[in-house]
């Protein structure tokens, strides 16, 4: 008999049609057409931009597994999910590759200022003045805040550019030789370019906020893979508007995909449009993993990737 599941979010082509193909009925949260579907739907699936509250739990009393294409969940209310007995699934290690390339390419971005260059010559400018000199990144120091599997990848790739690295997290990881510091500000003060690289929720909401940005100082550039709520975003479009801080380079935001208009007016600004683990190779390795979570659940066999807090 076919399983019937919900989807959360909206999710890409392929991975519609390998839920087809699986011959699962998918009903959308937002056009829900059977007017028994939720109490016949046993599983959710979204990506890492899925809403799944307690509200819309309670509405599904059969629900026994949210599965997210994606690592971050902080859309999930896993708290309420574990009291209903909901396993929450996600998609780690597999977009840690793409994730840690698009911070480095970042770094180089804001600081040898590359898409303002490329505008430069795009405008003609070019014929008339000369573009003005960057920050060298090679010998930089970096720190990155959270030195989980996308911190190490990080550090890897700033090692290849002779960069001296510093990190911050929960604890001091005894298996790096990289500099630990207590605090993100006590990090800041020493680095040149400070990668946010931290899971959001809650315990991280604000993380980097009008200290952290003091502390790294005019000089200092801001790169965030992670997730928009993990820095304080208008007390960054504020340094960022005051030259407090030399630049930032965004891949995520406040209210995505709605942008603050002050953040596209800035110059001293790199932005993309949360494409960190954009590329074909990883999405379809991500929904594939979905997938495999989603057929361990029904065949009652042990899921793949459980979040952490499901393992407790």
């Amino acid at each position: 008999m076919a399983q019937e599941i919900m989807q959360v979010s909206p999710l890409p082509p392929f991975m519609m049609n390998a839920l087809q193909e699986a011959d699962y009925i998918v009903h959308d949260h937002t056009h829900i057409k059977d007017p028994g579907a939720l109490s016949k739907v046993t599983a959710l699936v979204g990506t890492g931009a899925a809403k799944v509250d307690k509200k819309l739990l309670m509405m599904l009393p059969n629900v026994k597994l949210i599965a997210i294409c994606g690592v971050g969940y902080d859309g999930v209310d896993v708290a309420a999910a574990k009291e209903k007995g909901i396993v929450v699934t996600h998609t780690p290690g597999v977009l840690t590759d793409d994730v840690a390339d698009l911070a480095m390419g970042l770094v180089l971005s804001i600081g040898r200022r590359i898409p303002q260059a490329d505008k430069f010559v795009r405008n003609g400018d070019w014929v008339s003045d000369t573009f003005p000199m960057t920050q060298k990144v090679s010998g930089a120091r970096i720190g990155i805040v959270g030195m989980g599997r996308i911190g190490r990848a990080i550090a890897k790739r700033a090692a290849a550019f002779d960069m001296r690295i510093a990190y911050t997290g929960r604890e001091p990881k005894t298996d790096v030789p990289y500099t630990f510091y207590k605090t993100a500000t006590a990090l800041a003060a020493e680095v040149d370019y400070l990668v946010v690289a931290v899971p959001g929720g809650d315990s991280t909401k604000n993380l980097i906020g009008g200290s952290v940005l003091q502390a790294l100082g005019s000089k200092g550039y801001l790169i965030n893979i992670a997730r928009g709520s993990v820095v304080d975003q208008p007390i960054l479009v504020q340094a960022l508007k005051e030259k407090q801080i030399a630049g930032a380079a965004l891949d995520v935001f406040w209210d995505e995909p709605m942008i603050d208009p002050e953040l596209r007016r800035l110059h001293n600004v790199v932005l993309t449009p949360h494409i960190a683990s954009a590329t074909e190779e990883t999405r379809r390795a991500m929904a594939a993993l979905t997938m495999e979570n989603l057929a361990a659940f029904y065949q009652r066999k042990p899921l793949l990737t459980p979040v952490p807090e499901c393992c407790a």
